[in-house]
């Protein structure tokens, strides 16, 4: 059926849907998400309105990438109604094609979008990401939360954070040292522009030192000695959605060589393989809720059933994939089960309403 006339051009329909749905969706995004940026720019540190646009457009593949399975949903949905609304697949059916015939362009075309967004949007959206939060980070008049780390070093006990991280954990933002002594009490405290991780040396740049009953002095540079491996930091401090489809294996062996939990990682992989299979499942939702014949409309009450059966399979989705992060459910079950349930209810409830 998809390398027929007929096949091809419903595929080519579901594409100019999902295509006008992308544009819709990326300008919605965009305008609202540099609202929120724009109010969040520091004046001070010399960021403008050209910086808000560029950390809004940087910031717009990792928002994108979350409405994906409704992108699918809302695309079969729209392209499936106005196909019926013009008769076509009345007409279809009266040449014998039969619903699973006639479906399968919709159901491979969100395979499609599916693998796109795992291969191309997700390594697009990883490295945007990190760009976008060290942008952030430099001007960002707010306090975040600072992912501490602790260093005992040649007998020197200290704590280091940021409010930002960029290359991939490697470089912390806005950073902050603080020493301790024998006893636990403060010495001292250094805060930096940016502190960068490399050959057991913390190197921090643009620094503001202060100790205990001292008047703060400044620093250009300072080099504090650490035992902390680049690679351990890396697995504390990355987000699990930030690391690309392509690096997460090595990310996942690393982590279980030094001792760190990998569900987060390992649910995050297999959610990324299940993707398209999520999206299939969600065309075969709208299906169900869009293929019987209306001469004027479709039933409100229907169409609305379909959005929320959707928005429910994502809620579920995401619901048990934290479960799976947590450690409360097994990663491959915490990713794959939503996906096998919706596709084999979606699959039912079209073999009751076609073949009875």
């Amino acid at each position: 059926m998809i390398f027929s006339v007929l096949g091809r051009y419903f595929f080519t329909r579901y594409l100019i849907t999902v295509g006008w749905f992308f544009f819709g969706v990326i300008s919605i995004i965009y305008l609202i998400d540099f609202s929120e940026v724009i109010g969040n720019i520091s004046v001070d540190a010399g960021q403008g309105t050209t910086d808000a646009m560029l950390i809004t457009a940087l910031r717009l593949p990792y928002i994108l990438q979350q409405t994906i399975p409704f992108i699918a949903l809302f695309s079969a949905m729209v392209a499936l109604i106005a196909l019926n609304r013009r008769n076509e697949l009345v007409v279809t059916r009266s040449a014998g094609i039969s619903v699973w015939q006639f479906i399968l362009p919709f159901v491979i075309g969100a395979a499609l979008l599916g693998a796109a967004s795992v291969v191309a949007l997700n390594p697009l959206a990883s490295w945007t990401q990190k760009k976008a939060i060290g942008l952030e980070a430099i001007g960002h008049g707010q306090d975040r939360t600072v992912p501490w780390l602790r260093q005992l070093t040649d007998g020197q006990d200290t704590i280091i954070g940021g409010r930002g991280i960029a290359e991939n954990g490697t470089e912390l933002l806005q950073a902050v040292v603080i020493y301790f002594d024998d006893q636990g009490g403060l010495v001292k405290r250094q805060d930096a522009a940016r502190a960068v991780l490399s050959n057991g040396w913390w190197t921090l740049f643009d620094v503001t030192e202060t100790e205990v009953g001292e008047l703060s002095t400044h620093r250009d540079e300072v080099r504090v000695k650490t035992n902390l491996d680049e690679q351990f930091v890396q697995q504390n401090l990355v987000q699990p959605d930030l690391v690309s489809i392509f690096a997460l294996p090595r990310q996942i062996d690393l982590a279980r060589q030094f001792g760190i939990s990998t569900n987060a990682l390992e649910t995050q992989y297999n959610y990324l393989l299940s993707l398209p299979f999520l999206l299939v499942a969600m065309t075969l939702i709208a299906a169900t809720v869009c293929l019987k014949f209306s001469r004027f409309a479709q039933s409100p009450a229907v169409i609305l059933g379909g959005i929320l059966s959707g928005f429910l399979l994502y809620v579920t989705s995401v619901l048990v994939k934290a479960f799976g992060s947590s450690g409360v459910l097994s990663p491959l079950l915490a990713a794959w089960i939503p996906v096998v349930v919706a596709m084999a209810l979606g699959l039912t409830i079209l073999l009751h309403q076609e073949d009875g």
